[in-house]
């Protein structure tokens, strides 16, 4: 059996060329390495855009590394009691997001043993998959907002999403009546409350956005509140019929599984990373697939567009503006993937090709 020999990992600060709040300036990235008792080497990561790096760090450096030390290096076969071992401290969140950094290197490793990228360990369904422009633009100006719109537009996007949630509905309504007009009739408009809204607040809210001809709302309650969702999902069948998107904070397969026999959402949103790493993100996006539920991972298209290449079914890959860690950085070589009118595919490359730039270490 191929046993784990050693694991470690490091905290970087990322830089944002476009920060998506005061508060948000960088990205949190807890780059991992693993090295497997053949030689095999693989590298991952853990990300978090604000909150808890550090207690990531910490769970990889003391909890994950001692447990996994000496175990399998599969990961199918390590997940599952890693996380029950890790579980104490919480079924999600934070002990999600760290066993994504082993989660992702372990695969990395399989793959460069086998000589090929992961997508083709796991197996490509296709070449290409449709990505959206997104952008963190709630606290632009109505003009920087059309100005980014009418970027992806140039760039080829044949759908983009914006946010939502201005203290006026009267704002949000102006805000994408100029979006509308400057994506015309034909490109698909998914917006996104960010969870800023109460019940009763996002049921007005939808219905009367929905005039926009709207593909998804996104994250409108709290994503943790189920009754909400559910009920607003029964009000939205009955009026706009405007579907809900939700998932990025959605951290096991058991709350998203709570989700689908709720009917709260038709579109699911895992977060490769939030969700524990690439073999929960399968099992999860399996099984959505089979109930016949939308797919389409949130963030990091680096990784998740390497996925959505290996789904059972077309996927939607987001790609938020200036923030891809290529673009940023952070990477040591050029991107996995490729984003071109609309379209992202893979450039050649082993494991996940992603390694981070030792000089962002904080």
């Amino acid at each position: 059996m191929t046993t784990i020999a050693a694991f470690d990992a490091r905290l970087l600060r990322v830089p944002l060329t476009r920060p998506w709040g005061a508060d948000v300036t960088a990205l949190g990235v807890i780059a991992t390495h693993v090295v497997r008792s053949d030689g095999a080497e693989g590298w991952g990561f853990s990300w978090t855009p604000q909150i808890g790096a550090e207690a990531v760090l910490a769970l990889l450096q003391h909890d994950i590394c001692a447990f996994t030390v000496g175990r399998t290096a599969d990961p199918e076969q390590l997940w599952q009691p890693a996380w029950e071992h890790l579980h104490e401290a919480g079924g999600g969140g934070i002990t999600t997001i760290a066993l994504a950094g082993l989660d992702l290197a372990l695969w990395d490793a399989a793959a460069r043993a086998a000589d090929t990228s992961v997508s083709e360990l796991l197996g490509r369904r296709r070449t290409a998959v449709r990505a959206y422009g997104s952008g963190v633009n709630l606290h632009y100006s109505q003009d920087d907002l059309v100005a980014q719109v009418r970027r992806w537009v140039d760039a080829g996007f044949d759908a983009v999403k914006v946010k939502v949630g201005k203290p006026s509905l009267d704002e949000d309504l102006e805000r994408i009546a100029a979006v509308r007009d400057a994506l015309g009739p034909d490109r698909a408009l998914m917006i996104d409350a960010n969870q800023r809204w109460d019940l009763d607040r996002a049921t007005r809210s939808i219905e009367a956005l929905a005039a926009f001809d709207l593909a998804w709302i996104e994250e409108p309650l709290r994503a943790d509140d189920l009754a909400g969702h559910t009920e607003l999902a029964r009000r939205l069948r009955a009026s706009s019929g405007v579907p809900i998107a939700l998932g990025e904070n959605l951290h096991n397969r058991y709350r998203f599984d709570d989700f689908l026999r709720a009917g709260a959402a038709q579109i699911l949103q895992p977060n490769v990373v939030r969700v524990g790493g690439i073999t929960p993100f399968r099992r999860i996006a399996a099984s959505l697939s089979a109930a016949g539920v939308g797919v389409h991972p949130h963030l990091l298209p680096e990784l998740s567009g390497q996925l959505a290449l290996t789904l059972d079914s077309d996927a939607l890959v987001e790609d938020v503006e200036d923030a891809g860690f290529a673009a940023l950085g952070a990477l040591t070589g050029l991107s996995p993937v490729a984003i071109a009118d609309g379209r992202l595919t893979e450039n050649d490359h082993l494991g996940l090709g992603m390694r981070f730039r030792d000089e962002r270490t904080s």
